[in-house]
């Protein structure tokens, strides 16, 4: 499942993040692994324990579903290797977050898609043929019944979580990278009708007007900065001798 909040890559946030067991616990991927995870544990100890009794006429005990040794040896292997894959598949889990290349990340999503979808398929199996050995058991005595209903139960359940599991994995595998979203740079479009870039506002030039008292006399008043220097052309002005 998806994280939400920010950027991810193919599921998982983007490394560099951090990692959070509370988040990480709420995921429904997360609890639907732990529940495929006890699901198979069902599984196996019910017929490792007491999946096999000793019939009345032999002394070599058998497999309870109508004594078929090889349906119980399936269910069995089926269950271990689902166990163990889920606590692989949760320690990547874990792992994701941190991996900095998508290409790694891209590889472990197939993997999780491949193998849900083959156990998947696997556990149906499982269940059609415990199920069926179950129908064409007669003599029942001696038998607990509880764990082979059981057995035959928490099957059917992980049909459904490993199927959960499947699909999970291929909405990670097709988001993919499409939502991680790289800032870039964009030139923004010139405006033709202003004379001046957006970010620069000339100020108006309002120039300053001198006013000068009624009652002063014409030879007082002067215009500002005027230069008393001769002028260039004036040929009066002889440098005094020393």
């Amino acid at each position: 499942m998806a994280e939400t909040g920010g950027a991810t890559a193919y599921g998982a946030a983007l490394a560099g993040g951090g990692f959070d067991f509370y988040r990480f616990a709420r995921q429904p991927q997360t609890i639907v692994r732990v529940l495929s995870w006890v699901f198979a544990l069902v599984v196996f100890a019910c017929i490792t324990t007491e999946g096999y009794v000793n019939s009345a006429t032999s002394a070599e005990a058998k497999c309870v579903f109508n004594q078929s040794n090889s349906a119980c040896q399936y269910a069995v292997g089926v269950g271990v290797i689902a166990f163990l894959a889920c606590i692989g598949f949760l320690m990547l889990d874990v792992y994701v977050p941190f991996m900095s290349n998508a290409q790694e990340r891209k590889y472990t999503v197939m993997a999780d898609l491949g193998f849900s979808g083959v156990w998947t398929f696997l556990w149906f199996v499982c269940f059609c043929v415990l199920a069926s050995q179950w129908a064409h058991t007669h003599d029942i005595r001696a038998i607990p019944e509880d764990a082979a209903r059981a057995t035959i139960a928490f099957s059917f359940f992980s049909i459904a979580t490993w199927g959960i599991l499947t699909y999970f994995a291929l909405g990670r595998f097709r988001r993919g990278v499409d939502d991680v979203s790289i800032p870039t740079y964009t030139e923004p479009a010139p405006d033709l009708h202003t004379p001046y870039p957006p970010t620069y506002a000339p100020t108006t030039y309002t120039p300053t007007t001198y006013t000068y008292p009624s009652n002063m006399p014409e030879s007082q008043k002067q215009p500002p900065f005027t230069s008393n220097l001769p002028p260039q052309g004036d040929t009066s002005y002889l440098p005094p001798k020393y």
